[in-house]
């Protein structure tokens, strides 16, 4: 037995020097006397044998890297997985994906919101989804709401949750019932445009864009959303004929009203409605709340031809989306081009694509392409089955390309289906956390060092806690040496304590990290007797 010297209040020195067994009268009489259990002498001993000091001690700078996921609820391709399930099936697999998603080690899920002027969520501007009830406009019963749920179950576990809308999408081919009264398409019928299979909003129309604006600036205001999001829908995809011919969008009268007095063609026009909403939007997201960020994946090329061996889709013709203005010009915080082709496949050259985008980008915001993680999958053809390895060498090949600083799956059921190219993820690129990118530009909390306490329990673990005077913290930078090698952990803000029931570690150092991704001040504790 150990022999305990600890100063404690009103017990004489002679009392404490105490030895022998917990069966020794001499050691019962001095867990009397300090008004306690045994259990708490044994604290005590435990911890004067495991002592730790404040120390000047610098560990290795964190990994940086966006890893994110698409969750798709559109015709219910990631969730819910059928449009009957109940309330708890809902609810439970959210739950699933954002343990899988922490699992991985990713560090934001991508949540579609709004799939086709229709919500996710509790709105009075839009009615509910069918994709989650069956019935557009029809509330989940038992009543909860989706959105405010994968939010607290995303942030519990250190996860991101970006509400992804469709800025102009109202209808699609898959519905199975009716939109409800007080959808767009029955209460503003003159905004709807009938187009192929489905139906659209008008962007050329100014009612258009402050109605999606009302909408997206809903959600950030009443809900706790680290980013807004949009993909690669702007003016729709080219809907075609019976005879193959490509059908043009049916806008002739909001052109035919800015003909009277405009100076652009109808093209440059068109990209130019799009232009005016990104625009308003990041403006009006950063006035409401400066820290939420906004990031849009366009289509990967974004003119034929650009650059030079680059054959595909013309996005800046087609959709009418000038995606590298909206880079250049700085009204976005991360930008993830759709990059959906192969390392080797010459006309649309994934690490090509990549090092064009990467320098498009002189404002300096995140760059991280995204990833066809479903060509990973069993289901796919096997012409067009990817190997694990395609999707692994393009991460590794993302962290060499200087100005990119992660990526995102397309999407989430890939990451959950696949055993075989899990297990390559978790053992090739996602051996250790990453915390996503700092965007300077947003701020910087300045946050303090944290305080950091230890005691140790029963048994031979011990448990270290950490707070903040002032301040908040959004995450826990964690990092601990043992038998001189660093392990680091990112911890969600609510969990302010971490045991180590094994061997005890040589260092722990400690970092709060605001909301926009900056590191605090550091606080380190090194156990007496190890060296630096």
């Amino acid at each position: 037995m150990l022999l305990a010297r600890i100063a404690l209040p009103n017990i004489s020195r002679r009392r404490l020097q105490v030895s022998g067994s917990p069966g020794n009268s001499q050691f019962k009489v001095f867990c009397r006397t300090a008004r306690t259990s045994l259990p708490t002498c044994l604290l005590a001993v435990g911890c004067a044998a495991a002592s730790y000091k404040p120390a000047a001690i610098q560990p290795p700078a964190p990994v940086r890297e966006y890893r994110a996921a698409w969750v798709a609820t559109v015709e219910n391709i990631d969730w819910p997985s059928r449009r009957d399930l109940s309330t708890a099936q809902q609810k439970a697999e959210l739950v699933t994906i954002m343990e899988r998603a922490q699992h991985l080690k990713l560090n934001a899920v991508i949540f579609q919101v709004r799939p086709a002027c229709d919500a996710m969520y509790e709105s009075k501007i839009e009615p509910w989804s069918e994709f989650l009830t069956g019935t557009m406009g029809k509330a989940p019963d038992p009543f909860y709401d989706p959105l405010a749920f994968a939010i607290a179950e995303a942030h519990k576990r250190g996860l991101e949750l970006h509400a992804w809308f469709n800025p102009y999408r109202a209808r699609t081919a898959g519905v199975k019932t009716p939109a409800s009264a007080n959808h767009i398409s029955n209460k503003h019928q003159k905004l709807v445009r009938h187009y192929g299979k489905q139906l659209w909003l008008d962007p050329g129309e100014k009612e258009v864009q402050d109605y999606s604006l009302s909408v997206v600036m809903d959600v950030v205001k009443r809900y706790d959303v680290d980013g807004v999001h949009f993909d690669d829908y702007f003016y729709p995809y080219k809907a075609r004929d019976s005879d193959g011919g490509e059908l043009d969008f049916p806008d002739d009268a909001s052109w035919q009203r800015f003909g009277a007095g405009g100076k652009l063609n109808r093209d440059d026009w068109r990209r130019e409605n799009v232009n005016v909403f990104i625009e308003r939007l990041y403006k009006s997201i950063k006035t409401a709340k400066p820290w939420v960020k906004f990031g849009i994946s366009p289509f990967g090329i974004w003119k034929d031809g650009v650059p030079p061996q680059i054959k595909g889709y013309d996005a800046y013709s087609k959709l009418y989306a000038d995606s590298r203005k909206w880079l250049a010009s700085g009204w976005l915080d991360y930008f993830a081009p759709q990059l959906y082709w192969a390392i080797d496949a010459q006309e649309q050259s994934f690490p090509v694509l990549l090092k064009w985008w990467c320098e498009q980008n002189q404002k300096g915001r995140h760059l991280m392409p995204g990833l066809d993680t479903t060509k990973t999958a069993d289901t796919v053809r096997a012409s067009r089955k990817w190997k694990p390895e395609e999707i692994v060498n393009q991460i590794r090949l993302t962290r060499q390309m200087p100005g990119a600083d992660g990526h995102i799956h397309w999407n989430m059921t890939s990451l959950t289906h696949n055993p075989a190219f899990d297990d390559a993820l978790e053992e090739k690129v996602y051996s250790e956390p990453a915390l996503i990118p700092a965007s300077p530009w947003l701020g910087d909390a300045r946050l303090a060092s944290p305080k950091i306490t230890s005691h140790t329990g029963p048994g031979s673990g011990i448990t270290f806690a950490w707070s903040l005077k002032e301040g908040k913290a959004w995450l826990w930078l964690v990092q601990s040496r043992s038998a001189g090698k660093w392990h680091t952990e990112i911890l969600p803000a609510g969990q302010t304590s971490r045991v180590w029931d094994r061997a005890l570690p040589d260092v722990v150092a400690v970092t709060a990290v605001d909301r926009n991704g900056a590191l605090g001040t550091l606080a380190a504790v090194k156990r007496a007797g190890t060296g630096d």
